[in-house]
């Protein structure tokens, strides 16, 4: 597990903006802005600002709670 390569995202607690772009399927500028305005938690490490990756699935699980709520 520790030899892992640090390429696979299945492990990794902090992605950069771009990974966490990806998993969302949406772009970097879109994903950005969702980091600035706090709706992904982040972190800065030296220059690198990275994605906590527990902050994705809270984003998805509020998304999915308020188009829900706007159905009812």
């Amino acid at each position: 597990m520790i030899n892992e390569p640090a390429s696979n995202l299945g492990l990794s607690l902090l992605l950069t903006v771009e990974e966490a772009a990806e998993l969302l399927r949406m772009g970097r500028t879109t994903t950005y802005e969702l980091v600035m305005s706090g709706k992904l938690l982040s972190v800065k490490i030296g220059r690198r600002r990275l994605v906590v990756r527990s902050s994705i699935q809270d984003f998805v699980d509020r998304l999915i709670t308020e188009q829900h709520d706007e159905i009812e």
